[in-house]
């Protein structure tokens, strides 16, 4: 195929590397001649590079390099340009123009794809004589690295291009997704409830930035904490992109944006590119202030509160024993005991109100599985912290052969940190899938692609279990009176049924 890229930046100059080595003709331009020979020599560069790694043979180097075919004009007549990719600046007037050139210049047979991360593809096709020939393909920087496509065919594309264009992107070795033209498209919608979760916790002072990231990784089992990403990707950017998804779906109450960001960015706190964002960078960064040390008695008799019925309580009281911790047994506490209360979607306080359990020494813990060796202790307004400290190092001992826990202290909050975060996640992908915005699976793929988390959102939540999210999510919406809890229709269907949260069900079309 010979395709033609408009834009030699970053996106432009990887979606052509990805091209020439799949085996197609590329003709790369940019309307700065200067950006085509930088962008030439960048991927050259990257291919014998490819070459060292043993990625490529230098024979395949040769031949990605021969097809690639700088181009002084854009709006040079393309006779056998069968597809265009658009890789300009994000903005719709830039894009119409570049799109507007590009029909007088091409035959009508050339496909128009937008590689648009933030802008309607159907508002961009618009601007067309013929908008039928324009769909999105978007990709993700770094290009060769991130091997998932979305592809998004606008409200009035014909319907054989996204087949095509899916086509191509699995023949480069690409995965690709089809989502419906919606603000932040899939990847960058679902990518929301983590770091919206993220930032509430934050605003109700539940732990600070490094706490979050550090229950996220080591709880959840991500490889970067929400903070540490938005420091990645820069907090101008998080946060416009949390603003246009918030405000193109009419002010869903899942996706809210936080007070806390607007002035962070209008003062310059954007991340690494800044030095300084939610963390410090650069040479002369202090480096991160460590964990507090476990200083409490983890010899001091605990009491877990809960049903013998209970999975949570029955395994909490089972791994405390078998670390040696003293566990009281009883209907209730007895003494000077710590209590500690296996919350799911509620509040320690709840828990104190409910059961008259002693506020000085009752604290919460987090019941979900966690990826490595942390424990979360939740903490009241009325706790003593001397039974706090008492209480973290009871959930810091370990069996004979293991590293002892590290503990995490938070405020005490419905769900805890965990279990928000969680079901935040959830919740924005199952929003997704019951809008039938993309399918289950392919929300899946491209969540686990293109944001690296450990499991696809609704597979992720199938591991916990639909009953047990939908328990989550009611418990949190009733504890908080928060409208971003509101249970799902596709948890509570797929809970109420018996489905997984992976499947997408029977339709009225398939009963027609």
């Amino acid at each position: 195929m010979r395709i033609r890229i408009v834009g030699a930046g970053a996106m432009g100059r990887g979606i052509a590397q990805w091209a020439a080595t799949a085996g197609h003709t590329v003709e790369l331009c940019d309307v700065r001649a200067e950006a085509v020979k930088d962008a030439l020599e960048f991927v050259t560069g990257m291919l014998e590079r490819a070459v060292l790694k043993g990625r490529l043979s230098a024979g395949e180097r040769a031949a990605a390099v021969g097809r690639l075919v700088p181009l002084d004009d854009p709006w040079a007549p393309g006779p056998g340009v069968e597809l265009v990719i658009e890789a300009v600046r994000e903005d719709l007037a830039t894009k119409a123009e570049v799109f507007g050139r590009l029909e007088r210049a091409l035959p009508a047979s050339a496909v128009f794809a937008t590689n648009t991360s933030s802008l309607s593809v159907t508002g961009i096709a618009a601007t067309l004589q013929d908008p039928s020939r324009l769909a999105g393909l978007h990709f993700f920087n770094p290009v060769p690295l991130m091997k998932i496509v979305e592809v998004v065919p606008g409200a009035a594309t014909r319907p054989e291009i996204p087949p095509v264009l899916t086509a191509l992107v699995e023949s480069c070795g690409h995965r690709a997704v089809t989502v419906a033209d919606t603000p932040g498209f899939l990847v960058n919608h679902a990518g929301r409830g983590l770091v919206t979760e993220a930032l509430a916790l934050l605003e109700e002072s539940v732990s600070d930035p490094a706490g979050i990231d550090r229950i996220a990784r080591e709880v959840l089992g991500l490889r970067m904490g929400p903070f540490e990403l938005m420091d990645l990707t820069g907090l101008d950017v998080t946060a416009a992109v949390i603003d246009s998804i918030w405000q193109g779906f009419r002010h869903e109450d899942r996706l809210r944006p936080s007070f806390l960001t607007p002035n962070r960015v209008t003062a310059g706190l954007h991340g690494r590119k800044t030095g300084q964002g939610w963390f410090a960078y650069g040479p002369g960064a202090p480096a991160p202030a460590p964990e507090p040390p476990v200083t409490g008695d983890a010899d001091r008799p605990v009491h877990v509160v809960g049903d013998v019925s209970d999975p949570d309580t029955a395994r909490l009281r089972a791994e405390l024993a078998g670390a040696g911790a003293r566990v009281t047994a009883g209907p209730v506490p007895a003494g000077e005991t710590v209590v500690l209360v296996p919350v799911w979607g509620t509040t320690v306080a709840a828990a104190v109100a409910a059961r008259g359990l002693p506020p000085g020494r009752t604290f919460g813990v987090d019941p979900l599985p966690a990826a490595g060796r942390r424990r979360v202790l939740a903490v009241t307004p009325a706790a003593d912290p001397a039974a706090a400290r008492d209480a973290r190092a009871v959930l810091a001992r370990a069996a004979d052969g293991e590293e002892p826990w590290a503990v995490s202290v938070v405020r005490d909050t419905a769900g805890s940190v965990a279990q928000r975060l969680l079901a935040s996640v959830v919740s924005v992908a199952a929003s997704i899938a019951e809008r039938s915005l993309a399918t289950p699976a392919d929300i899946d793929l491209a969540v686990t692609a293109g944001l690296g988390y450990p499991a696809g959102p609704l597979a992720w939540g199938e591991r916990v279990g639909a009953g047990r999210m939908l328990e989550l999510h009611r418990a949190l919406h009733a504890s908080t009176g928060d409208p971003r809890h509101r249970p799902t229709r596709w948890v509570t269907e797929r809970a109420q049924l018996g489905l997984a949260l992976t499947e997408p069900g029977t339709s009225p079309a398939d009963c027609a």
